[in-house]
C-alpha cells in the first residue's frame, strides 16, 4: 500500500456528506409518516453532481498516471448517466408513469448505460503480464465466484421473481438493474483480488466496490417498501453511493504522484474461490434444513466432503507455494550470480573500472560510429613498484583505486576509463582533434600530481602517457587493437624520455619499438650464451696519476652485429626488465674480478658497479649483494655501487636498500652529480660516500667560466661533507691540471685510460703514465 497525504475534509466531501445526512433523515421521517415525494428526490442531482465533480477533479490531478486518469473519466461519465437515470426515475415516480418502486425501460436503460461505462473503465485497468496458464487459473477463479453469485442471486432474487417484479415489465427492469449493479461490484472485487490495481490506489478501488455494493443492496431492499408507496430507495441509496465514491476519488487524489514501495513478489493464496465454495455450502445447508432431515443429511455430507477435498487441495497448494517460493529464491540468486559474472567479465575487480574486454568493445563501437576522432590514451604510473615495495601492497592497491577514482572524475562525458592490469590504465574518448585530446591529458597529468589519499598516505604520482588518434596518418581503417598498440608504443616512448611525459604516436616509433623488441630478444640470448663482456675504466689519483680503482662497464659482443654500445641495449633492457638479470651478472663478474685483482695486484681500492633504478628497487637487493660478496670472497669495502639521482630522488625502497648496503660496509657513489632533480637535498638523506661530478661540468673547465665555478663549488661541498669527489670525462692534461688546482683528488676519463678488458688492466697500471700532474 502506498503512503498518501493525510486526510482532510474537502468542500466536495463536506457537501456530499450534508446531502447524505439530509437524505437519510428525510427517509427516516418517511418511515413514520407520509412525506412529499418531490422533496426526497432533490438530493439525487446534488449527490450525483458532487460525485461527477469529484471524479473529474481526480482525473486531472497532477502526478496521476494516464491509465488512472482515463479510469476516473470513465467513472465520472458513468455517474453522469446514473444521474440522468436518477432524474428519469424521479420523474417516473412523481408523475406516476410507473408503479411505485418500479422503473421504466428508459430509466433502466440509462442506469445500465452508466454501469456499462463503469464496467468499461474497470476492464481497462492495466494488470500484470500473465502467462496462458495464469489466465486459465484466473478464468476458473472468476467463474467460481460468478457461479456463487448467480446461485445466491437465484436463491434470493430470481426464485422470488413475482414478488420482486410485481408481475409487470417495470418491476422486471428494476430487478435487472439491481442484478447488473451487483455484477459490476462483483467484477470490481474480482479485478482487484486477482489482477491487481495497476496505476490505481487499491483502497480507492475497494471504496468504489463498496459504493456499488451499497447501491445494489439498497435496490434489493426496495420491495420492503411496498406498503409505503410514497417512499423510494433511490433517493437514499444514490446519496450514499455518491458519498462513498467521493471518498474513493479523494483517496486517489491524495495518492497521486506517490511512488508505491518496492514490489515484493509473493505467491497469492487463492482464498476467494474457497470462500465462494464455503458460502455456497452454507446456502445449501440452510435451504436443505427446510426439506427434512433426510435432505439435510445428504446436503451436510456433500458439503463436508467438498470442504475436505478443498482443504486437501489447499494444503497441497500451500506446499507447492512453499516450494515455488524456494525455487523463486534460488532463481533470483542464480540471476544475481549471472549478473555478477557478467559484470566481472567486463570490469576490473579492484577498481571497478572497465577491463580490456570492455575497453575493446567500447573503442570498436566508437570507431564504427565515425562521427568524431577517437583518442586512446595509455596511462602508466611511474615508479609504482617502488611505492608498492616500500609501503606494502595494501597501500599500493589503495593508490591504484584512488588513481582510478581520479581518472573517472576527469574523463570526458562520453569517455571510458579502463584498467589493463598492474599500474596501467586506458582512457578512450571522442574528440574533435589532437589539440583537444592533449588538453584533456594535460589535465590528467596535473590532477594526478595533486596528493592522493592511499590508506592514510598522501601520495603524489607521475604518469607516462601515450596517445594514439584515429585521425593519425595510416589509421583510416585502424582497429581498436591497433589503436591500443600504438598508444602502448607511444607510452613507452614517453617513459624513455623521463617521468610525467605525454607523447603522441608517430609511425617512426614502430621502427624504434621493433628494434628495441629485437634487441631485447637478442639480449636475452646474449645473457644465456655468454655474449656479454665487462670492460674496466681506470679511476686515478690526480697527484700521481696512479690507478686506484676501476669502474665496471658492460659491453655486448654480438656474433653478427659486433660490439654494441650500452646506450643501444640498456634502454631495451630497462623496458623489458632484463636490466635486473643483466645487472646481477655485471655485479657478480665485477666482484669476482676484483677479488682476483686484490690477490694479484693488491693496489686497487675498489671496483665500482652501476646499478639501475629498477634493479635497486628489487626487493632484497642488498641481501643479493651481500650473498655475491660472500660467494666470491670480496670484502664489502672494496665494492662501490653507483646510482643516479633519479633512482633515489623519491625515496622509497631504493633509498632503504642503499642504507642496508651502507650498514654492510659497501660504498655508495652518486653518479652524474649535479644534473638531477635536487642534488643538495639528496646529500642529507642518501648515504653517499663519493660524488661523481658529471662530464658536462668538466668539458669547459679551462675557460674559467660558469662551469669552472660550478666545479669549484662542488669540490667545496664534497670536502665540507667529507666526501670523495671523482671528476668524470677528463680528456686533456689541461683539464686534469685545473681540477688538481681546484682541489680534486680523483678523476677518470679518456686522458687516463679508455674502458678495457680485464686482462689489459695490469699492463696499463704498470706502465709509466704520461699524464702525471705536479
Amino acid at each position: 500500500m502506498s503512503r498518501v497525504a493525510g486526510w482532510r475534509p474537502t468542500g466536495l466531501l463536506l457537501a456530499a456528506a450534508v446531502v447524505l445526512v439530509l437524505a437519510e433523515a428525510w427517509f427516516a421521517v418517511g418511515l413514520t409518516r407520509p412525506t412529499p415525494q418531490l422533496v426526497s428526490w432533490v438530493a439525487v442531482p446534488l449527490a450525483v453532481g458532487f460525485a461527477v465533480r469529484s471524479c473529474w477533479t481526480t482525473s486531472t490531478a497532477a502526478g496521476l498516471a494516464p491509465g488512472a486518469k482515463r479510469f476516473w473519466r470513465h467513472i465520472g461519465l458513468g455517474m453522469v448517466f446514473i444521474g440522468l437515470g436518477g432524474a428519469s426515475n424521479g420523474v417516473d415516480m412523481i408523475i406516476g408513469w410507473v408503479a411505485p418502486h418500479h422503473v421504466s425501460g428508459v430509466t433502466a436503460a440509462v442506469y445500465l448505460m452508466g454501469l456499462v461505462f463503469m464496467l468499461w473503465g474497470l476492464l481497462r485497468i492495466p494488470g500484470a503480464q500473465r502467462s496462458r496458464g495464469e489466465w486459465l487459473r484466473f478464468g476458473l477463479d472468476t467463474a467460481t465466484v460468478l457461479v456463487t453469485v448467480i446461485t445466491f442471486a437465484w436463491h434470493f432474487v430470481f426464485r422470488h421473481w413475482e414478488r420482486w417484479s410485481g408481475g409487470n415489465t417495470t418491476g422486471t427492469w428494476a430487478v435487472i438493474a439491481i442484478v447488473a449493479t451487483g455484477a459490476v461490484c462483483v467484477f470490481a472485487f474480482i479485478k482487484v483480488a486477482f489482477t491487481g490495481t495497476g496505476p490505481l490506489d487499491r483502497r480507492s478501488l475497494y471504496l468504489l466496490a463498496l459504493s456499488g455494493g451499497g447501491g445494489a443492496t439498497g435496490g434489493a431492499l426496495t420491495p420492503l417498501l411496498t406498503d409505503r408507496p410514497y417512499l423510494n430507495g433511490t433517493p437514499v441509496v444514490l446519496p450514499l453511493t455518491c458519498f462513498i465514491l467521493c471518498l474513493a476519488a479523494d483517496r486517489q487524489r491524495r495518492a497521486a504522484g506517490v511512488e508505491p514501495p518496492a514490489a515484493v513478489r509473493r505467491t497469492r493464496r487463492p482464498f476467494v474461490p474457497y470462500l465462494a465454495v464455503f458460502a455456497t455450502g452454507m446456502l445449501l445447508l440452510a435451504d436443505a434444513a427446510d426439506h427434512g432431515d433426510d435432505v439435510l443429511g445428504v446436503a451436510l455430507g456433500t458439503v463436508v466432503l467438498v470442504l475436505l477435498v478443498a482443504a486437501r487441495q489447499a494444503a497441497a497448494l500451500r506446499d507447492n507455494a512453499v516450494l515455488l517460493d524456494t525455487l523463486d529464491s534460488r532463481l533470483r540468486e542464480l540471476v544475481e550470480y549471472q549478473e555478477t559474472l557478467a559484470w566481472q567479465a567486463t570490469h576490473d575487480a579492484l577498481t571497478g573500472l572497465a577491463n580490456r574486454r570492455l575497453l575493446m568493445q567500447y573503442t570498436g563501437e566508437a570507431l564504427d560510429a565515425g562521427q568524431d576522432a577517437v583518442a586512446v590514451a595509455l596511462i602508466d604510473i611511474d615508479d609504482f613498484k617502488g611505492i608498492n615495495d616500500d609501503l606494502g601492497h595494501a597501500v599500493g592497491d589503495a593508490l591504484l583505486t584512488a588513481v582510478a577514482a581520479r581518472l573517472s572524475q576527469l574523463r570526458p562525458a562520453d569517455g571510458l576509463v579502463a584498467r589493463l592490469g598492474g599500474d596501467e590504465y586506458a582512457l578512450v574518448f571522442r574528440t574533435d582533434g589532437e589539440p583537444r585530446a592533449l588538453q584533456v591529458l594535460a589535465g590528467v597529468t596535473a590532477e594526478l600530481r595533486r596528493p592522493l589519499d592511499a590508506a592514510g598516505h598522501a601520495l603524489v604520482v607521475e604518469a607516462s602517457i601515450g596517445l594514439a588518434m584515429s585521425t593519425d596518418p595510416g589509421t583510416a581503417s585502424a582497429t581498436a587493437d591497433e589503436l591500443l598498440r600504438r598508444a602502448d608504443v607511444a607510452m613507452y616512448e614517453a617513459k624513455a624520455q623521463g617521468k610525467g611525459r605525454r607523447v603522441t604516436y608517430e609511425p617512426s616509433m614502430d621502427q624504434h619499438s621493433a628494434e628495441q623488441a629485437r634487441t631485447a630478444a637478442d639480449l636475452r640470448v646474449a645473457l644465456d650464451t655468454g655474449q656479454l663482456r665487462l670492460h674496466y675504466q681506470p679511476i686515478v689519483r690526480l697527484s700521481d696519476a696512479r690507478t686506484v680503482a676501476v669502474e665496471a662497464l658492460v659491453r655486448w659482443q654480438h656474433p653478427q652485429r659486433g660490439m654494441i654500445r650500452p646506450d643501444l641495449f640498456i634502454p631495451a633492457a630497462e623496458r623489458t626488465g632484463l636490466i635486473v638479470p643483466v645487472g646481477q651478472w655485471v655485479l657478480t663478474e665485477a666482484c669476482r674480478q676484483a677479488a682476483r685483482w686484490r690477490d694479484e695486484l693488491g693496489t686497487l681500492e675498489y671496483v665500482s658497479v652501476n646499478v639501475s633504478p629498477r634493479q635497486l628497487r628489487e626487493a632484497g637487493f642488498a641481501a643479493q649483494v651481500q650473498a655475491t660478496l660472500l660467494s666470491v670472497g670480496l670484502e664489502p669495502r672494496h665494492l662501490t655501487v653507483e646510482v643516479t639521482e633519479t633512482a633515489v630522488f623519491d625515496g622509497g625502497s631504493g633509498l632503504e636498500e642503499l642504507h642496508q648496503l651502507k650498514r654492510l660496509g659497501v660504498n655508495v657513489a652518486l653518479d652524474d652529480f649535479g644534473t638531477g632533480h635536487s642534488s643538495l637535498g639528496l646529500l642529507r638523506t642518501c648515504p653517499v660516500d663519493l660524488l661523481k661530478v658529471d662530464k658536462s661540468f668538466i668539458d669547459n673547465i679551462t675557460d674559467q667560466g660558469e662551469r669552472s665555478v660550478i666545479a669549484e663549488a662542488l669540490i667545496g661541498i664534497s670536502n665540507g661533507l667529507r666526501l670523495r669527489a671523482v671528476a668524470e670525462g677528463v680528456e686533456t692534461e689541461a683539464q686534469a691540471e685545473v681540477l688538481r688546482r681546484l682541489g680534486y683528488r680523483y678523476a677518470q676519463g679518456y686522458h687516463f685510460g679508455r674502458p678495457m678488458p680485464a686482462e689489459q688492466l695490469p699492463a696499463h697500471m704498470n706502465a709509466a703514465h704520461p699524464a702525471t700532474v705536479g
